[in-house]
């Protein structure tokens, strides 16, 4: 398989020309799709990407895998939910909340959207913002 850096999009007979998505933008779409559930605490990231935001940027992308394969768009999500959530549900909030964000804004559906659950925030406990693993 050969690693695609941008996804082009079929506009059709009447285009002006070609539009390309790269795979960053999918992980921000998905990432601030993802977060918007009630339920999830955090997103998971990497603790590259913690010392980033503690420097004060913003990763919307962070928790989120993209691969465009040949079977169409794959999107995986690293998070954490809150304690006392009904996890399957929340993780199916998170799925659909997604495709429906790609769709809105890309006009593209994703063939698969998993959901790992890497953690639970308990409510006296705060955020974690660094993580010592990988993604």
């Amino acid at each position: 398989m050969s690693e695609q850096r941008v996804l082009e999009m079929n506009q059709g007979d009447n285009s002006l020309g070609k539009v390309e998505i790269a795979p960053e933008v999918i992980e921000v779409i998905a990432g601030i799709a993802a977060s918007e559930v009630e339920g999830v605490s955090q997103m998971r990231g990497s603790f590259a990407a913690g010392v980033v935001e503690r420097l004060g940027k913003k990763n919307h992308g962070k928790g989120v895998r993209v691969e465009l394969a040949e079977e169409g768009i794959k999107v995986d999500v690293y998070c954490m939910m809150k304690f006392g959530i009904s996890i399957p549900s929340v993780a199916q909030k998170i799925q659909d909340n997604i495709r429906q964000a790609l769709l809105n804004m890309t006009a593209l559906d994703a063939a698969e959207v998993n959901i790992h659950v890497v953690g639970i925030q308990f409510e006296n406990q705060k955020p974690e913002n660094d993580f010592e693993q990988e993604m």
